[in-house]
C-alpha cells in the first residue's frame, strides 16, 4: 500500500490520505470544490463546484500517474438532488466512454460547506 499526495489538491482535513494505491488499484478520497492553494471553496454555481472537485480528484490520480480516463468506479456525494443533472451535465464533459459505474447519493451535510463530493477507484497504469 502506498499513500498518494500533492500540494495539487487540497490537503486531507482528517486523518486520511488524499488516495492510496493497493494492488493496482487507485482509492481517491472524497474531493471537493476547495482551490488546494488558498483552501477556499470555489464556484458560485453547483456547475463550477463540479468542475473544481473533477479537478482535484485528477490531480489526485495524476500524481498517482493514473488520469480520470482510469476511473472504474465513482460514488458522487451531492447535497441537493435538484442539482443532480447540472452536476451531471459537467460529469459528463470530464469523464470518458465507458463511463464508470456510479452511484450518487442525496447526503444531508458534508465536512465543509460544499454542494457535491466526489470519489473515485481506478486502475493504476
Amino acid at each position: 500500500m502506498r499513500e498518494i499526495s500533492t500540494d495539487d489538491a487540497p490537503a486531507s482535513i482528517g486523518p486520511y490520505s488524499q488516495g492510496i494505491v493497493d494492488d493496482g488499484t487507485i482509492y481517491v478520497s472524497g474531493q471537493g470544490p476547495i482551490d488546494p492553494e488558498s483552501g477556499d471553496i470555489v464556484g458560485d454555481t453547483i456547475e463550477e463546484e463540479t468542475e473544481r472537485t473533477l479537478e482535484n480528484v485528477g490531480a489526485v490520480l495524476e500524481a498517482a500517474g493514473a488520469s480520470l480516463d482510469d476511473v472504474v468506479k465513482a460514488t458522487v456525494f451531492v447535497r441537493d438532488m435538484r442539482n443532480y443533472a447540472a452536476i451531471n451535465e459537467v460529469y459528463g464533459e470530464y469523464m470518458s466512454e465507458p463511463y464508470p459505474a456510479r452511484s450518487a447519493v442525496e447526503v444531508d451535510d458534508l465536512p465543509v460547506d460544499i454542494g457535491v463530493e466526489i470519489e473515485v477507484i481506478a486502475s493504476a497504469p
